[in-house]
């Protein structure tokens, strides 16, 4: 495993992580012996950084980290959470410091802690970045001991230029992967000259840069790759990267002879995105311990050759920049 520094946290976090919303909810059922299996063996792969919310499984996720510190007590590793989603509706207005106080609380619950170490918004509605009284809201709460470090999951590059420039803001979630490249021409150089750790979310792009989709697959009636393909849930770019299915599909297929040998699609897609030093590390979700294996593998790949980093920015401009790049 390797290890990148965090932005400003002090902390070093393995470079693939460890993303929970798989086994807390919206990507079927994962039963709990599953879901610790997968946990464990992130520690014993050297993962230290897991990603999760307070309404992946309405706190679920949440509380199985919370056992596996419990089962795992010599083992350190940071937890980052978010907060705002369980907002109903989910507007600016209901980001107040009563709300993000009860959420706060909530999570400390649920993960067993006095502090919380990270902090995200959870994809806010985009004029919370215009309210600075959120993000005094958050100093507070760390003055307080509530949480040691706070910081934003994005859906656009906009709302991330925009949330660097509160001082307090020390980490970024944005989705980055070979289908969604736009943070990578503007976003990536200001969060590096502010010292703002990158974590990459959505990085195989809802499973679509696996490889292993087809358009004979088939997905729970829970599972957001059924329910939100047109964003009829939440934004539209959250699942399969806002990449028109058939469309991810065919680039898929482009980009499958460029896999080195002995690599598989997974890896060679993470470490993709590894190759840019901005990013800190990248989030994958996992359910079983395959794929907490495989995923790991990524960290200790070496570099992708100058050829097929070229080669796979021809696709992503031939096939899916037309319809994504714009948008988010």
């Amino acid at each position: 495993m390797q290890y990148r520094e965090l932005g400003r946290t002090g902390w070093k976090v393995s470079t693939v992580s460890f993303g929970a919303w798989a086994i807390g909810g919206n990507w079927g059922t994962v039963p709990e012996d599953d879901a610790m299996a997968a946990l464990h063996r992130a520690l014993d792969r050297g993962i230290n950084f897991f990603d999760t919310a307070d309404v992946y499984g309405d706190g679920r996720s949440e509380r199985l980290i919370a056992r596996l510190r419990r089962e795992r007590p010599g083992d350190s590793f940071h937890v980052a959470t978010k907060a705002g989603r369980r907002l109903d509706p989910h507007t600016a207005d209901g980001y107040t410091r009563e709300n993000l106080t009860a959420f706060v609380e909530r999570s400390l619950k649920n993960l067993e802690v006095e502090s919380l170490e990270l902090v995200q918004l959870h994809c806010p509605p985009t004029d919370v970045y215009y309210r600075p009284e959120v993000f005094a809201a958050l100093d507070d709460l760390k003055a307080a001991g509530k949480l040691q470090h706070y910081g934003v999951s994005v859906e656009r590059v906009e709302e991330g230029l925009k949330a660097i420039e509160y001082p307090g803001v020390e980490t970024v979630q944005i989705i980055f992967n070979l289908f969604r490249q736009r943070p990578a021409e503007l976003f990536f150089a200001e969060t590096q000259r502010r010292q703002v750790g990158i974590l990459a979310r959505v990085p195989l792009a809802s499973g679509l840069l696996t490889g292993k989709l087809t358009r004979d697959s088939q997905f729970a009636a829970d599972d957001h790759r059924q329910f939100n393909r047109h964003g009829e849930a939440f934004d539209r770019g959250e699942t399969f990267a806002g990449v028109d299915y058939e469309t991810g599909l065919a680039a898929v297929e482009a980009l499958r002879p460029l896999v080195p040998s002995g690599v598989t699609m997974p890896q060679f897609a993470l470490r993709w995105i590894l190759m840019n030093p901005a990013v800190t590390c990248v989030i994958p979700g996992a359910k079983t311990t395959a794929q907490v294996d495989d995923n790991a593998a990524a960290a200790d790949l070496p570099e992708l050759s100058a050829e097929t980093m070229e080669a796979a920015a021809q696709i992503y401009v031939e096939r899916i920049r037309p319809g994504v790049h714009q948008l988010w």
